[in-house]
Order: structure tokens, then C-alpha cells, then sequence
């Protein structure tokens, strides 16, 4: 029971990290990647599609994005999707491919980014927490039910915290190591 509950609550840990990755990697720092489009739809047919579906995206170099469509039809819906986002790009095209030209960050927007980052951070530390409270009150209503003798949930609890821990370290090294690609220069 206490092997099953710490299994739930390790996995549902883990998603949080891996959303936190994810959406950290769609934040603009000073460097072309083609993770800054992930989250960019575009409409194809009458539906919307990620980039990726419709394209090529590549960073053939560190301050520029190259978009490649399959269809070259698709070019303007390309660019409508991107002036569109927050990302503060302009698209120039040639009727062939779409270019990125990645600006440098000011000091201003670097700091902006590292608030965003820590915000997003902090989410993910109270996903975290709210995964240890859920396996706390399994463990508890476990004990209360007599399923569970009271050393066991208690060392559950231990556990869980133990957890908790680890993964809250996870989110403070996945944070230092964007806060330093955001302000690098």
C-alpha cells in the first residue's frame, strides 16, 4: 500500500518537473531554438497544427530560426501565427522559407524572463507540495481505515517528504540552469 501510494506520488513529481522543463524551454533567451515555436499553432486546412507539422524548423545558426514549409501556400498562416504570439519575432520570407532573426535580450527583458522563470518555477514547487499533501492524506486515511499500522504511514510520511525534497531540488537546478542561459550574454 505505502510502496503504491509513494510510486503515484513520485510519478505525479516527476510530470511536474517534466512540464516545468517543457515550458521553460518554450521562453525566449538569447539563442535561436526551435523550442521557442513548440507552442505556435498555425491553421492548415481549417484546423490548427503545431509548426512542426507543417514545416521544417531548424537554427542554423545561434541568432537566427529558419522555417522551411512542406506546402509553400501555408507561408502566410506561418507568419499570422508568429506575429501573433508573445514571442516579439518578425518573420521575413522569400517565398521559399521563413526567417527568424533573433534579436539580442536587453538587461531589462533578461530580468522580466528571469521573473517569469522563477514564477513558473514556484508553480511547480506548489504542484510538488499539493502531490505530497494528496499522498499524506491517503496514507492518513489508510491508517484511519486500519489498512495501514500507524509506524508504517508515519515512515510513509517520512518518505514522502524525503521526496518532496529531492524533487524540490530538481526544480532549484532546472531554475539556476535557465536563469544562467536567460542572463548569459
Amino acid at each position: 500500500m505505502v510502496n503504491e501510494i509513494f510510486a503515484e506520488t513520485k510519478t505525479a513529481m516527476q510530470k511536474a518537473i517534466e512540464a516545468l522543463q517543457h515550458e521553460l524551454a518554450t521562453l525566449r533567451t538569447g539563442r535561436a531554438s526551435t523550442n521557442l515555436l513548440d507552442s505556435l499553432r498555425v491553421e492548415y486546412y481549417g484546423s490548427q497544427v503545431p509548426i512542426n507539422q507543417v514545416a521544417n524548423v531548424g537554427a542554423p545558426e545561434p541568432r537566427l530560426l529558419v522555417i522551411q514549409p512542406w506546402d509553400k501556400s501555408v507561408i502566410p498562416e506561418i507568419e499570422k501565427a508568429i506575429q501573433a504570439s508573445h514571442l516579439g519575432l518578425t518573420p521575413n520570407n522569400d517565398g521559399e522559407i521563413i526567417r527568424l532573426s533573433i534579436p539580442e535580450l536587453t538587461e531589462e527583458r533578461r530580468l522580466e524572463l528571469v521573473k517569469v522563470t522563477r514564477s513558473k518555477g514556484e508553480d511547480t514547487r506548489v504542484s510538488i507540495r499539493n502531490a505530497r499533501r494528496d499522498a499524506n492524506d491517503l496514507l492518513k486515511d489508510a491508517q484511519k481505515e486500519g489498512e495501514l499500522p500507524e509506524d508504517d504511514a508515519r515512515r510513509g510520511q517520512d518518505q514522502v517528504q524525503e521526496l518532496t525534497d529531492e524533487f524540490v531540488t530538481k526544480v532549484e537546478d532546472v531554475l539556476k540552469r535557465k536563469e544562467a542561459e536567460i542572463m548569459e550574454v
